[in-house]
């Protein structure tokens, strides 16, 4: 029997009428939608399926959208038979892995995740904070390089560990401008800087996290019906003092991508869905292994595909 992983992607993948065909054609799916709207007491759906894309960008609009998404194509494919062994997702994604694994509700997932994008952009002054992915340097010597940076006085460290030779740096404007250079100086093969709004998941969020802990509390937290892998640590996480724990960290911490992956194949999951718009998760986990199986459902042909090819496999 296969084991299968359900991965959820996270900010950044977001494009405009991402869910919209599958509301269209199924009321339990346009039923999610509605929720977010509800709970935020805004039209979210009118953004996601018309847009603008600034709009739909921004940090406090782009994660509940992201998540009400994942959980709307989720529904089609569990509606299909298909469950996970195990969930997880990148940042804002690990939400999505909790719905799904029955931690959180979705109702108060969408509301957690609003005011942790509010949050996130107020902890740094906007024009002050930024993120660069670094190309093809190991994790050891690019720590060294943002270490030398930060004790200079300019805040920089490693954010996401997405695959072998692929590293997202974040901090001051100053620190990852130094960090770049030191990095292409130190072997890095390319540094790009990204269009962010701010240094996620840098010491830099911390009061970010601080603020996060009141909305937590206000929300229920149950044990996971399935492990969760968490990206703080790359292990698997069900009770939910834990995940609470791990969620606050995870704002100031690095997303532990390539370590999720590798801990997923060593429990065995042979089979990774990404579930949610885009494929850019499948093509980490394709690099940190090639020969596992991966899906990326985002409509209702890629649903039917992924389910054909998992009968087949069967």
């Amino acid at each position: 029997m296969s084991k299968i992983a359900f991965i959820f992607p996270g900010q950044g993948s977001q494009t405009v009428g991402m869910g919209k065909e599958l509301a269209g054609q199924y009321p339990d799916v346009q039923s999610y939608f509605n929720k977010a709207d509800d709970r935020l007491d805004t039209k979210l759906s009118t953004i996601i399926f018309e847009g603008p894309q600034e709009e739909l960008t921004q940090t406090t609009n782009a994660q509940p959208a992201l998540l009400t998404t994942s959980m709307a194509i989720l529904d089609r494919l569990t509606a299909q038979g298909v469950t996970a062994d195990y969930t997880a997702g990148h940042s804002l994604g690990e939400y999505s892995a909790l719905v799904a694994a029955g931690a959180i509700g979705f109702e108060d997932a969408v509301y957690t995740v609003r005011k942790r994008g509010e949050f996130m952009e107020e902890a740094v002054p906007s024009g002050e904070g930024t993120m660069a992915a670094v190309l093809g340097l190991g994790r050891e010597p690019l720590k060294e390089v943002t270490d030398l940076v930060t004790d200079e006085g300019h805040p920089v460290g490693l954010a996401n560990l997405n695959c072998p030779g692929q590293i997202v740096i974040s901090g001051t404007v100053r620190g990852v401008e130094m960090a770049s250079e030191k990095a292409k100086e130190a072997g890095a093969k390319r540094v790009i800087p990204l269009q962010v709004s701010g240094p996620f998941h840098s010491q830099l969020m911390k009061p970010a996290a601080e603020q996060f802990v009141s909305i937590l509390d206000s929300i229920t937290i149950k044990d996971a019906e399935v492990p969760v892998i968490a990206n703080v640590t790359a292990e698997p996480v069900t009770g939910r003092e834990e995940i609470k724990r791990l969620l606050i960290e995870q704002l100031y911490s690095p997303v532990q991508w390539e370590d999720t992956v590798e801990k997923l194949l060593e429990l065995g999951v042979d089979t990774f869905i990404e579930v949610g718009p885009g494929k850019v998760l499948s093509g980490l986990v394709k690099k940190v292994n090639r020969r596992v199986k991966t899906y990326a459902i985002q409509d209702e042909a890629s649903l039917q595909q992924t389910i054909q090819a998992l009968k087949e496999e069967a």
